[in-house]
């Protein structure tokens, strides 16, 4: 590991400072469980690294505020897998936080990290995109609201912008009832990354929205209006082609370590209907 500068400043401002003075050169810190490990086998040579945690407007807590539930930008997995308002409101991103690593990752690992790293593999993309969330991005020139779905581009790659910083993620209360799950696919059981991961949610007016990763260069999100997939008594036959049309964008590398392409793809479709049945149980019994 390299020498680099070491940076706590005490606000927003003095954080985006930095940033401009020290450009690409410049790593943020909030978790650190990518970062360490990427400065550890040289694939990152900071010459400094910002250290957030100092900062108070970037606050751990998770508070619900203006019909919105706000994830500040050094909240960690461990809060939002046993918060209440999230098991209450955002069950899938609940389920989908407990599974990152283990007990003692999740406690230093933030959510606006995993989605900055921008891996394919993410395990709260998809419930994020289910939900609708919304990045909080600072700037010099001041902040701006970044639909989550507008955010990834490719594995590491994302629309912020240089010198911005991802100050907190809303989450909109939900207008209506949803019934919502969250699944994954590892090759081995305990902390892996997965081969595939996905979310669905069902909302009360028939809405379906379904979001998928690790197959492919980005998290994606499809939604189907149609009310075939969330009526509880259309038979598989006609669920079928509609859920093949949605998966249809997904396209597994053939080169990863993880699983072969057709067999990802087989078992996304059998996650795909586990996930919806459990979302279309879980509307059915009042439950988020």
């Amino acid at each position: 590991m390299q020498a680099f500068e070491y940076a706590r400043p005490e606000s927003v401002a003095e954080a985006l400072a930095i940033l401009a003075e020290h450009g690409p050169g410049a790593r943020i810190l909030a978790g650190g469980t990518d970062l360490v490990i990427g400065m550890r086998n040289g694939e990152l040579r900071p010459t400094v690294v910002i250290d957030l945690k100092r900062i108070a407007e970037l606050s751990a807590s998770l508070r619900v505020e203006d019909g919105h539930l706000r994830l500040g930008a050094t909240t960690v997995m461990r809060q939002v897998e046993r918060s209440p308002e999230v098991r209450r409101y955002f069950p899938a991103l609940a389920e989908a936080a407990a599974w990152v690593g283990s007990v003692q990752i999740r406690n230093r690992a933030t959510v606006v990290g995993n989605i900055c790293n921008a891996s394919p593999a993410a395990d709260t993309a998809p419930p994020l995109l289910v939900y609708g969330a919304v990045v909080l991005a600072a700037s010099p020139s001041g902040g701006r609201r970044v639909p989550i779905d507008d955010l990834f581009v490719r594995s590491g790659v994302t629309t912020l912008q240089p010198g911005e910083l991802v100050t907190g993620i809303d989450l909109p209360l939900p207008a209506t009832r949803m019934g919502s799950a969250y699944t994954r696919l590892t090759r081995r059981r305990g902390t892996d990354l997965a081969s595939i991961t996905l979310c669905v949610g069902v909302d009360e007016a028939g809405v379906t929205r379904l979001s998928y990763g690790s197959v492919g260069p980005r998290p994606v999100l499809v939604i189907d209006e149609s009310g075939t997939l969330a009526d509880p008594q259309a038979p598989d036959e006609a669920k079928a082609p509609v859920l093949e049309e949605m998966l249809a964008g997904a396209s597994p590398s053939p080169r990863s370590m993880r699983a072969g392409p057709e067999y990802r793809l087989a078992m996304l479709r059998v996650l795909g209907r586990r996930a919806l049945q459990t979302a279309i149980e879980r509307l059915a019994k009042g439950m988020a």
